[in-house]
C-alpha cells in the first residue's frame, strides 16, 4: 500500500474510531435529536444571519433537505426565524433559549472529548501542528475545487 492510500486509510480509521467513541455519550445527552439538527444548531449559533443557502452550503446538502431540517428545529421549538428590515426576501435563522441549551450540551461534549485525547495533542510539536493544518487545508482545498467542478457539470447537464 502507498502512502496516499495509507493516509487515507488512517483519517478514514481515525474518524469511524472517533465516531464510535463518541457516539454513545451524543446520543445519551441529545437524545431526541439527530446529528443533522444538532449540527445545524451548532452553525446557526456560530455563524451569524445563517440562512437555507449557507446552511446547504457547508453541509454539502441540497436547499431541500435543509428546509427539512430546519422546519423540524422551528417546530422542536430550538430555532426560529426572522427577516431583516432591509430584506424582507430573506429569511434567516437563530436560535431559541431551548436551542442554545443544546447547543452547549453539544459543547460541552466537544471539551469532554477534547479533554479525553489531550494527551496524543501534548505530544504534537508547533511544527507538526503545522505541517498537518498545511496539507489538510491543501486538500480540502483540492476538494473543493473537485466539488466545485462536479456543480459545474451537473449545471451544464440540467
Amino acid at each position: 500500500m502507498n502512502k496516499e492510500d495509507r493516509v487515507i486509510m488512517h483519517f478514514r480509521d481515525l474518524f469511524n474510531k472517533m465516531v464510535w467513541l463518541n457516539k454513545s455519550k451524543m446520543e445519551k445527552s441529545l437524545k431526541g435529536h439527530t446529528p443533522s439538527e444538532v449540527h445545524c444548531i451548532e452553525y446557526i449559533q456560530k455563524h451569524a444571519d445563517s440562512n437555507v443557502t449557507k446552511l446547504a452550503e457547508a453541509f454539502y446538502m441540497t436547499r431541500s433537505a435543509i428546509s427539512k431540517i430546519t422546519k423540524k428545529l422551528i417546530d422542536k421549538g430550538l430555532i426560529e426565524n426572522y427577516q431583516k428590515p432591509d430584506n424582507l426576501k430573506e429569511i434567516y435563522y437563530r436560535l431559541t433559549e431551548q436551542g442554545k441549551i443544546i447547543f452547549n450540551i453539544h459543547e460541552d461534549l466537544h471539551r469532554e472529548f477534547r479533554e479525553r485525547d489531550k494527551a496524543v495533542f501534548e505530544q504534537i510539536t508547533e511544527e507538526q501542528f503545522d505541517h498537518m493544518l498545511t496539507f489538510m487545508e491543501r486538500y480540502s482545498r483540492h476538494l473543493d475545487t473537485e466539488i466545485k467542478k462536479l456543480d459545474a457539470d451537473r449545471s451544464s447537464s440540467e
